[in-house]
């Protein structure tokens, strides 16, 4: 007979379709924002000056902005996982997708709609793919990386690149406005409840067998 599946690989087709799930709907959550009009998330901005700039579809810029990132990890050592990977390519097609079957809002009544539906979504889906435990996103990595180099705190640096990328990408035409100011309000807050909403959790076996040898220390 053959060994029962350990918890890690019972788990595994789980954690996979929280990944691609997740970042499915990251791209969709972030055409709907396109589509409200109201303002973007801080790198679709710069996706979205650029697409302006090359006639290219926003979620194609993603693709390459995001490759270009990832080959930024290479100096700063961080290390690619499937999720990484992965993200470049999924949020990008699903992005374009979304925008292909979405149609333009013209009216507050829609947009502001679409706005809300856009931030939970993100909010969300971001849960979904960072609780399945992939490796992180390209700009992430990016984040994490410079804190590494630099030893300034993950805050500031997070917050230094999204500035620039924010002024660079509204200077080639990127959209900035109220819903880039609720989406940095409101996304740290969704991501974290979705977090533990979508959380798996950890073998117990570690906790199992850990435990008699707290037991015999005691003794």
């Amino acid at each position: 007979m053959s060994a029962d599946p350990t918890p890690r690989a019972r788990r595994l087709p789980r954690r996979l379709l929280q990944l691609y799930i997740g970042l499915a709907l990251y791209g969709a959550s972030s055409a709907l924002l396109v589509r409200a009009g109201l303002g973007l998330e801080p790198w679709n901005v710069l996706h979205q000056g650029l697409s302006e700039l090359t006639g290219l579809t926003i979620g194609v810029v993603s693709i390459i902005v995001g490759a270009a990132v990832l080959l930024l990890w290479i100096p700063l050592r961080q290390r690619p996982g499937l999720g990484t990977v992965s993200n470049v390519f999924v949020v990008g097609i699903a992005m374009d997708a979304t925008l292909a079957l979405v149609p333009d809002a013209r009216t507050l009544g829609v947009r502001i709609p679409l706005l809300v539906a856009g931030i939970v979504l993100n909010g969300a889906a971001t849960g979904l793919y960072i609780s399945a435990r992939f490796g992180p996103g390209p700009r992430d990595g990016l984040m994490t990386g410079l804190h590494q180099v630099t030893g300034r705190s993950i805050r500031l640096m997070r917050t230094g690149v999204e500035v620039a990328v924010v002024v660079v990408g509204f200077l080639l035409g990127g959209t900035l406005g109220i819903g880039t100011v609720a989406y940095a309000l409101t996304i740290g807050p969704l991501a974290q409840l979705f977090l533990r909403v979508f959380a798996i959790p950890e073998s117990s076996s570690v906790v199992a067998r850990s435990a008699p040898r707290r037991e015999q220390t005691r003794r």
